[in-house]
C-alpha cells in the first residue's frame, strides 16, 4: 500500500521554534522521528552552499549532500514510497550531491537512487559510489547488518578488473551513464570483516584498484577518485602510494571527535589539495538524539552521552538545536568540500536541509569552546 506519511518541506520544519523542544536526553527515538529545527532562518528558504570553482584537485560544487546508508535499510526497513519521497525531498531542497554504494543494503541503495536520479538531468547532480565488493546472485542471503536484504552474495575485490566491474555493475544499478565520484570502500582496520587482513587488501588496491581508478580518471570515465573509510590510516597510506583527489571520511570529523582529523588529517591533505566529504556528521544519528553511536558497533561513550548533554544543554540556550550545529560545524573547514548526512525519509531530509541556513549565533561557539565540547582551533561558520 502507498505510504501514508505526511511529508513537510525545508521551510515547515524550519519555522519550528523555540517552544515545546524536548532536551536530547528525552528525544524521539521512533525509527524516523525528527527533532525539530529551531532558530532564526531568512524570510525565504536560502540555496544550499557551494564550492567555488576551481583548485588543484577536484570538488564537488554542491557542499551539503545524501547519504544512501538508511535507503539501504541500514537501521530498519524503508519502504520503496518512503525511498523515493526521501530522494525526491532532497532533490526539491536543492540537494543535488549524492552518495551511495553497491554494499549499502546489498544493491539496494543504488537501484533506488537510480530510480529517482536517472529521471534528472544527468549534468545537474553529482553522483559517488564505490568499490570493493562485487556482488552475485545467490539463493542463500548471508547474514548481514542490512534489514530485508535482497538475494546477493558479496565478496572483497580491489584489483583492477574487480574494480572496472563493480563501476560497471553500478552503472547498471543506478541506470546512468556516468560517476562522478568513485571512492574505494571500507578498506580500513575497523572493517570487521578484515581485521589484521586489511594491509593485504591494500596491498591489492595499491597495484589494482588505486592506478585503474587513475586510468579511468584519466580516460574521463569518472572524474575523481579517492577512498571511503572510517578510520585515517588508509587514507594516510593512500596518499604516499597513489595521486586521490577527494576522500569521504566517515564518523572522522564531528562536533564531538575532531582533534586528531584538524591536527592530523586535515593538514596531511590539504598540502596535497586533497578534499574531504564528511560522512555521518550526526555520528549515524547520535547528535540528532539516536542513543547509538557510529554505527551501532559499540556502545555508547560514557564521555560521548556527557558531551551531548553538555552541547544540547548550550544550543538550547541559545535557541538552536544540536543538529543544527553539529551540521553546520562538520561542513566549515576549509579542506571540507561537502557533507553528507543520512536520511531514511522525507521529513529528515527537510530537516536537514532547513539546518543549514539557520543563522547560529556566535555565542554558541564560544559557549562550546569554553566547555572544551570544540578546540580552540577548530573551524566554525561566519557568526550570526
Amino acid at each position: 500500500m502507498p505510504s501514508r506519511r505526511t511529508f513537510l518541506s525545508a521551510a515547515a520544519l524550519g519555522a519550528a521554534t523555540l517552544a515545546a523542544t524536548p532536551l536530547i536526553a528525552n528525544a524521539q527515538t521512533a525509527p524516523g522521528d525528527v527533532l525539530p529545527t529551531r532558530g532564526r532562518q531568512a524570510a525565504q528558504p536560502q540555496p544550499l552552499p557551494t564550492n567555488p570553482a576551481g583548485g588543484r584537485k577536484y570538488r564537488p560544487t554542491p557542499r551539503v549532500g545524501l547519504g544512501g546508508a538508511p535507503l539501504g535499510n541500514n537501521w530498519a526497513v524503508v519502504t520503496e514510497d518512503d525511498a523515493q519521497a526521501t530522494l525526491e525531498a532532497a532533490w526539491d531542497g536543492g540537494m543535488r550531491l549524492f552518495d551511495t554504494s553497491p554494499w549499502y543494503g546489498l544493491g539496494r541503495s543504488e537501484r533506488r537512487f537510480g530510480h529517482v536520479l536517472g529521471q534528472k538531468p544527468r549534468e545537474d547532480y553529482v553522483i559517488s559510489s564505490k568499490v570493493g565488493r562485487l556482488l552475485t546472485a545467490t539463493k542463500e542471503t548471508p547474514r548481514v547488518s542490512w534489514k530485508d536484504p535482497p538475494p546477493f552474495a558479496y565478496r572483497y575485490d580491489y584489483s583492477a578488473a574487480g574494480t572496472r566491474r563493480s563501476v560497471e555493475d553500478s552503472l547498471q544499478r543506478l541506470g546512468i551513464d556516468s560517476l562522478d565520484i568513485v571512492l574505494v570502500h571500507d578498506l580500513s582496520p575497523d572493517n570487521g570483516d578484515m581485521g589484521d587482513r586489511w594491509l593485504e587488501y591494500f596491498e591489492q588496491a595499491r597495484t589494482g584498484a588505486f592506478p585503474e581508478l587513475t586510468k579511468m580518471r584519466e580516460e574521463g570515465l569518472i572524474k575523481a577518485w579517492g577512498m571511503g573509510v572510517n578510520t585515517p590510516d588508509p587514507a594516510m597510506r593512500a596518499i604516499e602510494v597513489a595521486d586521490p583527489d577527494i576522500f569521504l571520511l566517515a564518523c572522522q570529523y564531528s562536533l564531538l571527535d575532531h582533534e586528531r582529523a584538524l591536527d592530523h588529517t586535515f593538514p596531511n591533505l590539504a598540502t596535497r589539495g586533497i578534499s574531504v566529504i564528511v560522512g555521518s556528521p550526526l555520528l549515524a544519528g547520535f547528535l540528532a538524539g539516536r542513543d547509538r553511536y557510529l554505527y551501532g558497533s559499540q556502545p555508547v561513550p560514557p564521555d560521548a552521552q556527557r558531551k551531548r548533554a553538555k552541547a544540547e544543554e548550550i544550543v538550547r540556550a541559545h535557541g538552536v538545536d544540536l543538529r543544527t550545529v553539529a551540521l553546520q560545524f562538520a561542513n566549515a573547514p576549509e579542506v571540507v568540500s561537502a557533507i553528507v548526512p543520512g536520511a531514511r525519509n522525507a521529513e529528515q531530509v527537510a530537516a536537514n536541509i532547513a539546518s543549514m541556513s539557520v543563522a547560529i549565533p556566535a555565542a554558541v561557539w564560544s559557549d562550546l569552546r569554553a566547555a572544551e565540547i570544540i578546540t580552540a582551533n577548530a573551524p566554525v561558520p561566519d557568526a550570526a
